[in-house]
C-alpha cells in the first residue's frame, strides 16, 4: 500500500457488496480526519454483466471475475468479502496469505470450523482481517449503548429483541444459496447474525440459550431461470427444489450476570420488509429502538415524577453518536437509514488501514474473534432446538 492512496475491491456485486462499494465510494466524505486518497479499483463476481454493471455505477476502474485476480493485483490493498457465506474462508484465507486487509460480511462463515480457521488466518497475518457489524454504527443503537454503557438505564433488568423480514414470504421466492445449508443457516444465520451481537451489546455476555425454536414454514421453491441477486424474484421454472434450512427462530438467553432476554428473527414475517428492533429495561430506566422509524429512540427514566413518568420521544441529531460531521446535513431529524451504517462502517475499516489511531478515529471495526463469538451464540440456538429447548451453554470462543 503506498503512504498516499489505498486501492480498494469488493467481492460480490449483488445487494450488499453494492453497499459496500458505494461506501467505499462516500467513505472520504465523513468527518474531517484526512484519509488517503481512495483508489476504487475493482469489483468482482463470478456473474461478470453484474461485476461489470456495478464496477460503472459505482465508479470502480474496472471489474473482475475472480477473487483471486485481486489477490494477485498490485493495486488492491483493502478487499470487502460480500459473497455467499459457505465461500467466505476460501477467499478470506487467500486474500490474507496475499497480504491484502479484509473486510468479511457477517455471519463469518458457515460453520464454526471454518469460522475457527478464519480467526487463525487474521492471526497469522501480517495484514487486518475483520468483520462488518453494521448496525453498530446507527446512530440510535449506538446512542442506546451509550446510555448503558454510562449507567443512565442503571442495572440491566431484561432484554427483548427482533429482526423480521418478509423476503421469503412468497412461495414463489426462487431458491438460492440462502435456502441451502443445515437448520440455523436460514433466517438465524442471515438476520439473526446481526441480532447475535445487538444481544450482548445490550444485556452482556451470554452465558446459556434455552428454548431454541427452529423452523421452515415454506418448504421448497421454484429454480430460478435467471441469475438471483439478493431477495430480488426472478422468472422461474415449474421444478421445484427443497429448502433446507429455517425461515423462523426463536430462543431466551441467560446473561452471566444472571438476567435474561428473549428474540426472534423471521425470513417469512409478510410486511416487516426490514424491522429490527429492541427493548432494555434497566432499574433507572428504558430505551426502545424500532429501525421502522430509525431517526428516534425512545427513553423512560425513572427520576420520582411520577405525574409525568412516561416515555419521550428523543430526535436523533448532532449530540448522539455518528451525526455530527458524519452527514453532509448534520442537523436535527435529518433522516438516517442502513446505507450510512456502511458508510461508516468503511471509513472506520479504512482509518485503521491507513494507521490513524484509534482516539482520533471512528470506533474500530469487530474482529473475526467478535465474529466467531456471534456465530458460537447462534450454534447454542441450534442446538438448543435440536434438544426441544433445552438449555446449552455458549462456548468460549
Amino acid at each position: 500500500m503506498s503512504k498516499n492512496s489505498i486501492g480498494v475491491a469488493v467481492i460480490g456485486a449483488g445487494m450488499a457488496g453494492k453497499a459496500h462499494a458505494a461506501a467505499y465510494r462516500a467513505a472520504a466524505g465523513v468527518y474531517d480526519t484526512t484519509l488517503p486518497e481512495i483508489r476504487l479499483v475493482s469489483i468482482a463476481d463470478v456473474f461478470e454483466p453484474l461485476a461489470e454493471s456495478a464496477a460503472k455505477r459505482f465508479g470502480f476502474e474496472r471489474h473482475d471475475t475472480s477473487w483471486q485476480a485481486l489477490a494477485e493485483a498490485e493495486d488492491v490493498d483493502v478487499v470487502s468479502v460480500v459473497v455467499a457465506n459457505r465461500l467466505h474462508r476460501e477467499i478470506v484465507e487467500g486474500l490474507l496469505a496475499a497480504g491484502k486487509h479484509v473486510l468479511c460480511e457477517k455471519p463469518l462463515s458457515d460453520t464454526l470450523e471454518d469460522a475457527e480457521a478464519m480467526v487463525a488466518a487474521a492471526r497469522r497475518a501480517d495484514s487486518i482481517g475483520r468483520i462488518g457489524l453494521t448496525f453498530l454504527r446507527q446512530p440510535g443503537i449506538a446512542y442506546v449503548q451509550r446510555l448503558i454503557e454510562e449507567g443512565t438505564l442503571g442495572n440491566i433488568l431484561h432484554v427483548s429483541g427482533r429482526y423480521l423480514t418478509d423476503y421469503g414470504c412468497d412461495p414463489q421466492a426462487p431458491i438460492s444459496w440462502r435456502y441451502k445449508g443445515p437448520q440455523g443457516s436460514g433466517a438465524l444465520a442471515d438476520v439473526g447474525s446481526h441480532l447475535s451481537y445487538l444481544i450482548e451489546m445490550l444485556g452482556g455476555e451470554v452465558e446459556a440459550v434455552s428454548g431454541g425454536v427452529l423452523s421452515t414454514a415454506i418448504t421448497s421453491r421454484p429454480k430460478p431461470l435467471g441469475n438471483v441477486v439478493g431477495h430480488e424474484h426472478v422468472e422461474v421454472s415449474e421444478e421445484r427444489e427443497p429448502v433446507e434450512n429455517d425461515d423462523y427462530a426463536a430462543f431466551t438467553v441467560k446473561y452471566a450476570n444472571g438476567t435474561a432476554g428473549t428474540f426472534e428473527v423471521s425470513r417469512v414475517a409478510t410486511g416487516h420488509a426490514n424491522t429490527l428492533a429492541f427493548e432494555v429495561y434497566g432499574d433507572k430506566g428504558s430505551a426502545k429502538f424500532d429501525f421502522d422509524r430509525p431517526s428516534e429512540v425512545r427513553v423512560f427514566l425513572n427520576d420520582g415524577d411520577t405525574a409525568n413518568a412516561g416515555f419521550r420521544t428523543v430526535i436523533l441529531g448532532p449530540d448522539h453518536p455518528y451525526w455530527r460531521g458524519g452527514f453532509a446535513m448534520d442537523a436535527p431529524g435529518v433522516g438516517v437509514g442502513q446505507n450510512e451504517g456502511f458508510v461508516f462502517q468503511a471509513r472506520a475499516f479504512l482509518e485503521e488501514v491507513a494507521g490513524i489511531p484509534e482516539g482520533e478515529s471512528l470506533p474500530r471495526v469487530a474482529t473475526f474473534e467478535t465474529g466467531l463469538r456471534n456465530m458460537r451464540l447462534l450454534d447454542a440456538v441450534a442446538r438448543s432446538a435440536q434438544r426441544q429447548g433445552a438449555a446449552v451453554a455458549v462456548k468460549e470462543s
